[in-house]
């Protein structure tokens, strides 16, 4: 919110710079001598628009210019000559390739347009969000891409509602580009059939990790059989008051009770994430926590914890929300979003996923 006085004071000069630029240069050519052009500030008009208006916009501001540029030297008596009249075919040039320039930037927009619808259908399908009420617990997501005009990336997030509680998981696919959004497919839809599935959370990891290295068989690319997926699943049952984790080397879950005490519950057997189980093997053990009413349970990427300031100091979720209150899932995750572009001063170096998870009083 600090931000948006001077972004929207800049945004507004720049949309009034055309007429500026004209104000300025009409008032130089009647005020200097004719030997002298505001050529360039003329110029600089129609050119200004072409990005910034509409189509007709940019015309009304080319003609805006020549008529000003001819109004000018007609109130000088210099109409026809030369300097003056190659002032003129100069203005008139411009403002016609600033015309074809806003044709173009307007069909590039709307290929952008197109692509992005594109981009945030892909995210639906792979990355639902769950409703805001499972199984009796608030929920909320949140997905932030670093990269401008992103929509998904390698991290994810998925609920699921099954007979043994609600299941959840929120993990982190090494590398960017399309593998890595084909391995979040491939780790949400195992994780939604192991969820009503499998017993038991390990049993859940053990499908994800068998689901990871089915694939690399399949794939020739190196990417695939280097890559690997941090996550942390959690388990509620329905009628316990506590919270069942498994942890893949991801980033710890926080757990925010009412009076603003704030606890991680970080892996007492820190386990190798999905996709290394060639490496060797390490049985899955879920740790059981206490899950009281009004508490929540946040699980995130490391998008959130590796936010960086100008002094490459590290955004601590921990220690930020500790002593506050949040009164529903949506508005925590909406805090620390801000929270973290404005810690690492308004650009994220990574994507991140959010869940937060709250158990009704």
């Amino acid at each position: 919110m600090e931000q948006e006085g001077p972004i929207s004071y800049a945004r507004t000069f720049v949309r009034l710079l055309p007429a500026l630029l004209l104000v300025a240069g009409g008032c130089y050519d009647y005020l200097t001598p004719s030997q002298f052009s505001a050529a360039p500030l003329f110029t600089a008009a129609p050119l200004v628009a072409a990005p910034l208006y509409s189509r007709r916009g940019t015309v009304l501001t080319g003609l805006a210019t020549v008529l000003v540029v001819l109004a000018v030297h007609l109130r000088l008596g210099i109409l026809l000559e030369v300097d003056a009249v190659t002032e003129t075919v100069t203005v008139v040039t411009v403002a016609v390739l600033a015309v074809l320039i806003n044709l173009l930037v307007r069909r590039s927009s709307e290929r952008l347009a197109s692509q992005r619808e594109i981009a945030e259908a892909a995210q639906r399908a792979v990355l639902p969000g769950p409703a805001g009420r499972i199984g009796g617990f608030d929920i909320a997501v949140r997905y932030e891409a670093a990269q401008a005009d992103a929509f998904i990336g390698g991290d994810l997030y998925a609920v699921q509602d099954s007979p043994h509680g609600v299941r959840m998981i929120v993990g982190d696919v090494r590398g960017k580009g399309m593998g890595a959004v084909a391995a979040v497919a491939i780790v949400i839809g195992a994780f939604r059939e192991a969820a009503e599935r499998e017993t038991t959370l390990e049993a859940v990891a053990r499908r994800l990790e068998r689901a990871l290295a089915r694939e690399a068989t399949r794939r020739d690319s190196v990417e695939v059989f280097e890559g690997f997926t941090t996550a942390v699943l959690a388990e509620l049952p329905h009628d316990d008051g506590v919270v069942r984790i498994v942890n893949r080397g991801h980033p710890p879950p926080l757990l925010l009770h009412t009076d603003g005490t704030v606890r991680a519950l970080p892996a007492q057997d820190p386990a190798l994430p999905l996709g290394m189980g060639d490496l060797g093997t390490w049985p899955d053990r879920g740790e059981k926590y206490g899950f009281p009413g009004g508490a929540t349970l946040l699980l995130y990427t490391d998008g959130l914890s590796e936010a960086r300031d100008r002094q490459g100091r590290f955004y601590d979720p921990e220690a930020r929300l500790a002593g506050r209150a949040f009164r529903e899932p949506g508005a925590l995750l909406a805090a620390l979003v801000g929270e973290a572009r404005r810690h690492s001063g308004g650009f994220l170096t990574d994507d991140l996923a959010l869940l937060a998870v709250r158990r009704p009083l």
